[in-house]
């Protein structure tokens, strides 16, 4: 690739303002060239901050893009990724995959029969530190179990509390849930069952999931959880000892980054597999239902 590639991002709202556009713009390898949003003026407000064009439609912002990042809710981007991939264009792609099982497979069949590189934003999978630690857990030897937490206030109060798909009854898994089972998922192997689920009044989750190996972790999980700064930990067992996520959460930008240096690659290489491509976004959609069905 000798130029820029020239990025579009679908959507206008604070994720777009303090991740997609910064870092597309700030990336030597990546171009913001166009926003569309379903609010004009959203757009061009997005757009004027980084010198990049507005989009009249989608089909406009399709036909000036190489690929295409999205910072809408669930069901737009089920609706909308399709199209895009089947138009050829290369895929920066949010969490969850789609609203229910079905919007996630039609993701992924076009992803695959179109041929384009797609990544999920999984910020902490792009982390170096949460790289580090799971690469170290094999030194652990056999594992026999692992716990999460994922606790903050982020649908009480701020930018993120005025999303109505995140402030849905379920939107604290749907939101933050991909993040955290994702963690324990790469940390002990595919999750195969969700043993137990429940969701209190507070909106407070408790999981417990199995693994293949017969395996075993929980999660305690929520966004209406007032606690300053949030609480997000993780630790595996293992036969020799305890293995805690620990440190500085890298800034949300440089996991951006981390993202789109992989993004670049893979379309360098015409490589379309990667641990947090469509596939990996649909076995989390998978655990999601499985959850939903289970509480």
């Amino acid at each position: 690739m000798d130029e820029a590639l020239r990025v579009g991002v679908i959507g206008a709202g604070p994720w777009a303002h303090r991740v997609h556009a910064p870092g597309l713009q700030a990336h030597r390898g990546t171009r913001l060239a166009s926003v569309w949003a379903r609010r004009t003026e959203a757009a061009e407000a997005l757009a004027g901050e980084h010198g990049a064009e507005v989009a009249g439609s989608f089909d406009e912002l399709l036909g000036s893009v190489d690929a295409v990042a999205f910072a809408v809710p669930p069901a737009v981007q089920a609706e909308l990724a399709p199209l895009a991939a089947r138009a050829g264009k290369h895929l920066i792609l949010e969490k969850p995959l789609a609203d229910d099982l079905a919007g996630a497979q039609a993701i992924v069949d076009a992803v695959t029969g179109s041929g384009v590189a797609a990544l999920l934003m999984l910020t902490r999978r792009f982390d170096p530190g949460v790289q580090r630690w799971l690469a170290d857990l094999p030194d652990l030897g056999s594992f026999q179990g692992a716990t999460g937490r994922w606790l903050a206030g982020g649908l009480l109060a701020g930018d993120y509390a005025a999303s109505e798909w995140r402030q849905q009854d379920d939107g604290a898994l749907i939101d933050a849930g991909p993040h955290a089972i994702d963690l324990l998922d790469a940390a002990l192997g595919d999750i195969e069952q969700v043993h137990f689920a429940h969701r209190g009044a507070d909106g407070l989750w408790q999981l417990v999931f199995g693994h293949e190996g017969g395996t075993t972790s929980t999660l305690t999980l929520s966004l209406r959880m007032p606690v300053q700064p949030s609480l997000v930990d993780f630790a595996v067992y293992g036969e020799h000892g305890c293995s805690p996520l620990t440190g500085r959460r890298t800034a949300a930008l440089d996991c951006y980054a981390q993202l789109l240096d992989n993004l670049l690659v893979m379309i360098r290489e015409n490589r379309v597999e990667h641990p947090c491509g469509v596939h990996r976004g649909l076995h989390l959609q998978r655990v999601i239902a499985a959850i939903l069905k289970a509480r």
